[in-house]
């Protein structure tokens, strides 16, 4: 996209061997002025680059794209900017390969996953205590999650499923998460009851988030009976609802790790990624939005 919001793309029907894609520009200048705003430039992208940089080339609004200038100098939108040093490469806690690749397949519970993905030395949970948490909530929570936070703490999985911090008392931990996400649920619902079929929390049963996805998916409990029998349920953004999960907290997400899950919401194992490379734990901090 070039600064006055015109857009490039590739005409993919030109030829089956991407590298001779021409590149075609949509000039949003020339929509504005009722100009036909489509040009193809009959040029793959690194010969479309260097017309760019010599020469210009013409747009449908009938300015330029280019020239550069042969000289570079700080853009006005960024006066404090400064050089920018690369974070070193993550590094997987060092647990012997053999030791890994068994618990990519074999174990459950707490263990395998702890032999999987290494926890962090120092799990953030927040400023506050499970008990202020519970008092707030009016309900303990299930054993396994709150295990699970005390040895992980809030953050990321697989830069796919983030935990909300739970025990934050700045009014952005665990009661403020699920007030939030509910609230739009149950907007949701009472226009489109057909397609949101879940009780809201805290109804008899309703449906209590504690997680969600990159892509807006929430995972959360049915709040029915003890805490420690809550069931997992999934509310997936791009799905129909589909029905509790049949495992505790950790096994699922262990099934999902290993690329054994197939339910909406949690994106399957793609093949040609190394797993050792997908699956990982980013810890959160203070400055954690969630």
């Amino acid at each position: 996209m070039t600064r006055s919001a015109s857009y490039l793309l590739w005409d993919t029907a030109a030829s089956t061997d991407p590298d001779q894609w021409p590149v075609v520009v949509m000039d949003s200048d020339a929509v504005n002025n009722g100009l036909n705003p489509w040009h193809n430039y009959h040029m793959p992208l690194s010969e479309l680059i260097a017309a760019v940089v010599s020469t210009g080339v013409p747009l449908p609004s009938n300015q330029q794209l280019g020239p550069l200038p042969p000289t570079a100098q700080r853009t006005s939108y960024l006066v404090d900017a400064g050089p920018w040093t690369p974070p070193p490469p993550a590094r997987r806690t060092a647990v012997p390969k053999k030791t890994w690749l068994t618990a990519l397949k074999h174990g459950t519970g707490l263990a395998a996953l702890q032999l999987l993905v290494p926890p962090p030395a120092k799990p953030y949970l927040g400023d506050g205590s499970w008990d202020q948490l519970f008092e707030e909530l009016g309900t303990r929570l299930p054993t396994d999650y709150i295990e699970l936070m005390d040895t992980y703490g809030a953050g990321c999985w697989s830069e796919w499923l983030t935990f909300v911090t739970p025990l934050r008392t700045n009014g952005r931990g665990f009661a403020h998460h699920a007030e939030e996400i509910l609230g739009g649920y149950a907007d949701l619902r009472a226009e489109y009851p057909e397609f949101q079929l879940l009780a809201v929390w805290p109804e008899p049963g309703g449906f209590l988030p504690f997680a969600n996805s990159v892509e807006g998916d929430v995972l959360g409990w049915l709040t029915q009976g003890s805490p420690d029998e809550w069931p997992l349920i999934v509310y997936p953004r791009h799905a129909e609802q589909g029905p509790p999960l049949q495992h505790t907290l950790v096994d699922t997400l262990l099934a999902w790790l290993r690329g054994h899950l197939d339910t909406a919401g949690f994106p399957g194992q793609d093949d040609e990624v190394d797993p050792l490379d997908h699956i990982r734990f980013e810890p959160g901090s203070d400055k954690s939005h969630w």
